[in-house]
C-alpha cells in the first residue's frame, strides 16, 4: 500500500478504540450539531414570518428526508464497504466502490428533482400541507429542488470520508455550508425583502458550496479513496445499495413518518402543525449528538472487522452504546427543564408553546431507550448484516411508530401524536438489545487478522 493508507490503516486498526471512537466522533458530532443549528436557525428566522411560514417548512422537511435518505444509501453503503476493503488493504476496489457510490447518487438526486417538479401539487399534498401553508410549501420546495442532486451527493461524499476515519474534512465543509446558511437568512428573507424564498434560497446556495469543498477533497487527493470517471462501475451499485438499504429505510421510514404525522396533525389546524415541526427539529438537535458518537464508531466497526480485529469491534460497541447512553440522559434533562423557554425560542404563539412543550417532553423522558436500537443497527449495518440491519431500522424507524401513531391519533386525538413517538422509542428498544445480544455471540471469538472479515 501508500505510505497514506498505511498510516491510516495503523491508525485505525492499532489506537485505542475508545480515543480513536472519540477521534473521529467529534468532527461528526461538531458537523450534526452545525447542521441541526442552521436549521434551528432557519426555523426561527421563518417562525417570524407565521404559523403558515413555518408549518411549510416543516412539509418540506419531510421531502428533504427524502433526498437524505437517497445520499445515505449511497453514502453508507459505499462506504461501509469503502471501509472494510480498506482493512482488508483492497484501495483500488474501495475507490470503485466511492466512485460509483458518489455519481449514482448525484443522478437519483438530479432524478428525484425533476419527477418533483412536474407533479409539484400533489407531492406537496402527499407532504401534508394544508390549503393555506401549501403556496409557502411551494415557494420554499422550488429552491430545494434546484439544490437536489447536491444534497444527495453530499451526504454520499461526508459518509464516504467519514468511513474511511476522515471525518474531519467533512466537518470543514459542512461547516462552511452552514455559516453561509446562517448569514443568508437575514440577509436574503429581510435585507432583500425575499421572506420564505429568502431562506429557500440561503438552503439551496449553502448546499451547493458544501459540495463543491466536499468534492474539491476528493479532487485534490486528501482522501484515500480516488475519484475517477473510470472507476465508476454500474455493476457494484447493487451492492452499494443493498449494503445501504438500512439507511435508506431509516431515512425513507422516517420521512413517511414525518409526512404521515403531518396528516394526523393537520385537523388541529396550523400551530400544531407548526408545534411538531418544533419539536422535530429540536428532538433531532438533542439525539444528534448520541448518533454523532454512532457514526465515530461506524469507521471503527467496518475497518476492523474488515481487518480482523474482531475484540476491537466488541469493545467499540460497549463503548459507544455506554457513552451515547450518558449525552442522551444529560441532553434530555436539560431539555426537558427548559422545553417551554426552547420553543418560545421558535414561535411566541402561546398554542404552539402549548402543544409543543408537552410533546417535548415526552420525548426527552423517553429518548433514554434510543441509543441500544441505534448503535446496534450502526454495528450491523457497518459489519455488512445487511439483513439483521435492515430489520431493526425498519423497527426503530417506522414500524413501531407508524402504527403507534395512527392508532394513538385515533384513540386520544392530539395528545395521542404527542405520545406516539415517545412509545416507538421504547418498543425499540427490546429488539436494539435482542439485536445486540445476537452479533456479540455471532462474531468470531478471537481476532484474525489479514482481512478475514472483508466483503
Amino acid at each position: 500500500m501508500a505510505g497514506k493508507g498505511t498510516a491510516q490503516f495503523d491508525k485505525m486498526t492499532k489506537t485505542p478504540v475508545s480515543r480513536l471512537i472519540l477521534t473521529l466522533a467529534v468532527p461528526t458530532v461538531i458537523s450534526m450539531l452545525v447542521t441541526n443549528v442552521y436549521n434551528l436557525v432557519d426555523t426561527a428566522f421563518v417562525g417570524q414570518l407565521g404559523n403558515s411560514a413555518s408549518g411549510a417548512v416543516g412539509v418540506v422537511f419531510g421531502y428533504m428526508a427524502i433526498l437524505q435518505a437517497i445520499g445515505f444509501m449511497c453514502g453508507q453503503g459505499g462506504g461501509s464497504l469503502v471501509a472494510r476493503l480498506l482493512g482488508a488493504q483492497k484501495e483500488d476496489d474501495a475507490s470503485r466502490h466511492a466512485s460509483t457510490a458518489i455519481c449514482f447518487s448525484f443522478s437519483f438526486g438530479l432524478a428525484a428533482a425533476l419527477l418533483t417538479t412536474v407533479f409539484m401539487d400533489p407531492v406537496i399534498s402527499f407532504l401534508g400541507s394544508t390549503d393555506t401553508i401549501r403556496p409557502h410549501a411551494k415557494v420554499y420546495i422550488r429552491y430545494i429542488l434546484i439544490a437536489a442532486p447536491f444534497i444527495t451527493s453530499s451526504f454520499t461524499m461526508n459518509n464516504i470520508l467519514r468511513f474511511e476515519g476522515k471525518a474531519v474534512l467533512g466537518m470543514v465543509c459542512l461547516f462552511a455550508g452552514a455559516v453561509v446558511n446562517m448569514a443568508g437568512d437575514p440577509i436574503l428573507m429581510f435585507g432583500f425583502d425575499m421572506g420564505l424564498a429568502g431562506a429557500g434560497l440561503s438552503t439551496c446556495l449553502s448546499q451547493i458550496l458544501g459540495f463543491c469543498l466536499l468534492l474539491s477533497m476528493f479532487l485534490r487527493r486528501k482522501t484515500t479513496c480516488r475519484l475517477q470517471p473510470s472507476f465508476i462501475t454500474p455493476a457494484l451499485l447493487g451492492n452499494i445499495c443493498a449494503t445501504g438499504l438500512p439507511s435508506l429505510l431509516r431515512q425513507g421510514l422516517q420521512s413517511a413518518a414525518t409526512i404521515i404525522l403531518n396528516w394526523e396533525v393537520r385537523p388541529y389546524g396550523d400551530a400544531a402543525v407548526a408545534a411538531m415541526s418544533i419539536v422535530s427539529r429540536v428532538t433531532f438537535f438533542v439525539f444528534s449528538v448520541a448518533i454523532g458518537i454512532g457514526q465515530g464508531f461506524q469507521p471503527v466497526s467496518g475497518f476492523n472487522y474488515g481487518a480482523g480485529y474482531y475484540s476491537r469491534v466488541r469493545k467499540g460497541y460497549r463503548f459507544t452504546l455506554m457513552a451515547a447512553e450518558g449525552l442522551i440522559m444529560a441532553a434530555t434533562t436539560v431539555m426537558f427543564l427548559l422545553s417551554g423557554n426552547v420553543i418560545g425560542i421558535f414561535r411566541d404563539d402561546p398554542e404552539v408553546i402549548r402543544i409543543a412543550t408537552r410533546a417535548l417532553r415526552l420525548q426527552c423522558g423517553a429518548l433514554w431507550f434510543f441509543p441500544m436500537a441505534m448503535v446496534t443497527e450502526m454495528m450491523l449495518q457497518s459489519t455488512g448484516h445487511k439483513v439483521g440491519a435492515s430489520v431493526l431500522s425498519s423497527l426503530r424507524s417506522g414500524i413501531c411508530f407508524i402504527p403507534t401513531l395512527l392508532i394513538l391519533a385515533h384513540l386520544r386525538g392530539l395528545a395521542g401524536i404527542q405520545e406516539a413517538q415517545p412509545l416507538a422509542y421504547v418498543l425499540s428498544f427490546f429488539p436494539g438489545l435482542a439485536f445486540g445480544i445476537w452479533m456479540m455471540k455471532k462474531m468470531p471469538a478471537g481476532d484474525h487478522p489479514v482481512g478475514s472479515g472483508a466483503p
